[in-house]
């Protein structure tokens, strides 16, 4: 880049830097209003690192991933305490990508077919199980606990059939569930697990008297970096993991389903790129168009891994505003213990809460749609727990009406309970 190329583009980034302050920061420091400011349940919260390294990232016009992507990749993986790190385009491509990559033929008797059973809940977000249906496996339904709202865990051996290959499981809001019996129930019966930490960046868990990161103790862990997550990119996802051969797997999957792993824009990192034997292609065949999986293409943009690498500065500090956030929501609300079932800490957990939620209690006096009505209506946001009892939903219509596809585990009480009486409010992390 010349002198002159180069003062140009410190110019942009200052203007950028000048348009956030007069546009953007007034916005965010506006005073807020009791009765009348919007409380969101969540949202962006930025400054003008993200705006520059946006910008730096446009003007190079990189258009795919590139040196932001692995600086996040590098970075997050280091936070997280793990060895390897794939960015994708989406948390749910990040749940896609970790569920796909334990159907690959290369992992032999261990991978999962057709017809194999995997062990979830149904009271989450609907892409924890869609990649477990779309593939043509069977998801098996176990209900969950209050305060928690996370898996039942004395269920688990009731779950189990011969056909089990997998857990799959959210950590529910940020709240992580019981990682010690479900990862001793995973290594009893050989099975793999996924840790879907879209809504749990920062929990941490004690295991063995260590403390771990959620996310890092099953075999694979996801993240979302959707706007109301913990960071974001816009959109954006990661897939997180200690083991090699998995790391290949998932970044097959994402890239195309190749069996090269050269980086975007760089060729023959293998040193044998025309000198191997692969299925019936001639000796030779180009490495870089060498298909071992059916796959995708779910790589993140380097603009939007740009803006994460702003927004992983401030992770520490936006974990640790909504921990402040929901204990000021907990110890406030404690006196309507008689009405709500309140939200408490798994135990041996410390969550990085993403929202706060509530469950109405029988005979409180009043209904869960009420009260979101009321909260709603004063400018206080609310959501449900997601699905709140996913079998319900229209995608299931044809399922159930065969009575295949799926199985459920001794009902789902409590999962019904949370479809009807559960909602949640934020705890973002100003």
């Amino acid at each position: 880049m010349t002198n002159k190329a180069e003062a140009l583009k410190q110019e942009i980034l200052n203007k950028t830097r000048e348009y956030y302050e007069l546009v953007h920061k007034p916005a965010q420091q506006a005073p807020f209003q009791p009765g009348q400011s919007r409380v969101a349940y969540a949202g962006r919260v930025f400054d003008a690192q993200e705006m520059v390294n946006l910008v730096d990232s446009s003007l190079e016009f990189w258009l795919t991933s590139g040196r932001y992507a692995e600086q996040f990749e590098k970075e997050f993986a280091t936070f997280l305490g793990v060895q390897y790190c794939s960015l994708t385009n989406s948390g749910s491509s990040a749940n896609l990508l970790a569920f796909m990559a334990l159907t690959s033929p290369k992992l032999g008797e261990r991978r999962i077919k057709p017809g194999d059973e995997v062990i979830t809940v149904a009271a989450g977000f609907p892409t924890t199980v869609a990649p477990i249906i779309q593939y043509g496996a069977i998801p098996v339904f176990v209900d969950v606990v209050l305060p928690t709202c996370n898996i039942d865990c004395s269920q688990l051996e009731l779950a189990l059939s011969d056909k089990t290959k997998a857990v799959m499981l959210a950590h529910t809001l940020g709240n992580p569930f019981d990682l010690a019996t479900v990862k001793a129930f995973c290594d009893a019966n050989n099975l793999w697990l996924i840790e879907d930490n879209c809504d749990a960046l920062g929990s941490r868990y004690e295991l063995n008297g260590k403390w771990r990161y959620t996310g890092t103790i099953g075999h694979i862990g996801t993240s979302s970096f959707y706007p109301p997550h913990h960071m974001t990119m816009g959109e954006g996802g990661a897939i997180y993991t200690d083991d090699p051969l998995l790391k290949r797997l998932i970044d097959s999957f994402r890239d195309w389903g190749r069996d090269c792993w050269c980086p975007s824009g760089r060729d023959n990192t293998c040193g044998n790129r025309f000198g191997q034997q692969f299925g019936e292609l001639p000796f030779g065949y180009d490495h870089k168009y060498v298909y071992s999986h059916f796959g995708y293409n779910l790589k993140v943009t380097d603009m939007q891994a740009a803006i994460g690498c702003a927004q992983l500065e401030k992770l520490p500090d936006f974990i640790a505003a909504r921990k402040k956030n929901w204990q000021m929501l907990r110890d406030g609300l404690a006196p309507l213990e008689d009405r709500f079932i309140l939200p408490e800490a798994t135990k041996d957990s410390e969550p990085s809460w993403f929202g706060f939620l509530m469950t109405v209690r029988e005979n409180a006096g009043i209904t869960r749609d009420q009260m979101v009505n009321h909260l709603e209506a004063n400018g206080i946001q609310t959501r449900m727990l997601f699905a709140g009892n996913l079998v319900k939903h229209p995608c299931f219509d044809e399922m159930r009406r065969d009575r295949k596809g799926y199985r459920v585990v001794r009902g789902l009480k409590v999962t019904d309970k949370i479809m009807r009486d559960t909602f949640w409010l934020g705890c973002i992390r100003e």
